[in-house]
């Protein structure tokens, strides 16, 4: 749509490395922001750009020497500019609330020098930013937008599990592509804390760590291969219809079956999408399984939990009049639970053995 308004306006698109003119931009956690303006450097206009920080303005303009420039320049190219702003709740924030983007990006999150960087503790609060991230970024992202994530890939930062957190939030991988600063002109990364705040850190081997919604149909649709899946699927959910990709998205669509005689809402474009809040234990319920069982494909895995989900979405309605989606989910909840409690008793019993 993005890239149709351009021509239209006659405005060519430029691109740099995985960034368009037509594409609408979230930057996250910008340094003295100088990526943004790079980008925007590169697109001959900001118009498209929403960059953000975690600092506020003054403490910005303290801790990096060209940060009042580059703040200057991206709002002369037309630059939206947010400070003061959380990775882990800027869903909730009023000027991002309403918004959607193709891409959103995120350079080499970090969640401050508490420790030292292969510290279990530091690890983990490093993981916690990151899963924050994704879980706000997902909901404010279009349906065929791109998470992406700048990160090291040497140790101790490949113990982070970046994949493995964009799981638990219905987000998969698409590509991870080397990243290289000198495919950003003026790009300068910057430590952002401490007494050399405004130095660089060392970057080594990193990647573009690219993530889009988990949309079973979508990807079946995108390698051409028939709808299996949805033969298998209750009647109820075959009334859904699936769009084909290069129809316009249909922002909302009302399902057959009602709940607390309200209609369930469904997002539906070139996919079956069911709930985010499905999604949010589906990804639970694979990290557990992969855990426990291993050697399964992905695939595999979300094929044959999905069926299950619907299995026993049906089963709950016909024996629940008047059941909720909510119901249904804290039914969920309790199984996963159950499950972990099952899995550790054994796992004691078999230690007890030996």
């Amino acid at each position: 749509m993005a890239a149709i308004e351009s021509v239209m306006l006659g405005r060519e698109e430029r691109w740099i490395q995985h960034y368009c003119s037509g594409h609408s931009i979230l930057l996250v956690g910008e340094g003295d922001f100088s990526f943004s303006l790079c980008l925007a450097m590169a697109f001959g206009s900001a118009t498209n750009i929403v960059a953000t920080s975690l600092d506020s303005y003054d403490q910005l303009i303290q801790k990096y020497k060209n940060a009042k420039t580059n703040l200057r320049r991206l709002e002369i190219l037309g630059a939206s500019l947010l400070h003061g702003v959380d990775a882990t709740r800027m869903k909730m924030l009023t000027d991002l609330q309403c918004r959607k983007f193709h891409r959103i990006i995120y350079n080499f999150p970090h969640a401050g020098f508490h420790r030292k960087e292969d510290d279990p503790a530091l690890i983990n609060m490093h993981r916690s930013l990151v899963h924050g991230f994704f879980r706000n970024a997902r909901r404010m992202l279009m349906v065929d937008g791109e998470i992406h994530l700048n990160h090291k890939v040497t140790s101790p930062y490949n113990k982070w599990g970046i994949e493995d957190l964009a799981s638990e939030c219905a987000l998969f991988l698409v590509e991870s592509p080397v990243f290289s600063i000198k495919d950003y002109p003026g790009y300068e990364n910057k430590r952002g804390a401490g007494s050399r705040c405004d130095m660089p850190f060392r970057l080594g081997e990193c990647r573009t760590f690219k993530f889009k919604l988990y949309l079973a149909a979508e990807k079946i649709l995108r390698q051409g291969r028939t709808l299996d899946l949805i033969h298998k699927m209750p009647a109820e959910f075959q009334e859904v219809p699936i769009l084909e990709q290069h129809q316009p998205p249909q922002l909302e669509r009302l399902h057959p079956l009602r709940y607390d005689h309200a209609p369930l809402r469904i997002i539906q474009t070139s996919n079956i999408r069911i709930s985010n809040e499905c999604h949010e234990v589906f990804g639970r319920y694979l990290k557990y399984v992969e855990e426990t069982f291993g050697g399964t494909s992905r695939a595999a895995l979300y094929q044959s939990v999905c069926e299950a989900l619907m299995t026993g979405f049906r089963t709950y309605i016909c024996s629940v009049p008047g059941g909720t989606w909510s119901g249904y989910i804290g039914i969920l909840e309790e199984l996963h639970n159950l499950s972990i409690v099952r899995s550790e008793l054994l796992r004691q019993m078999l230690a007890s053995t030996c």
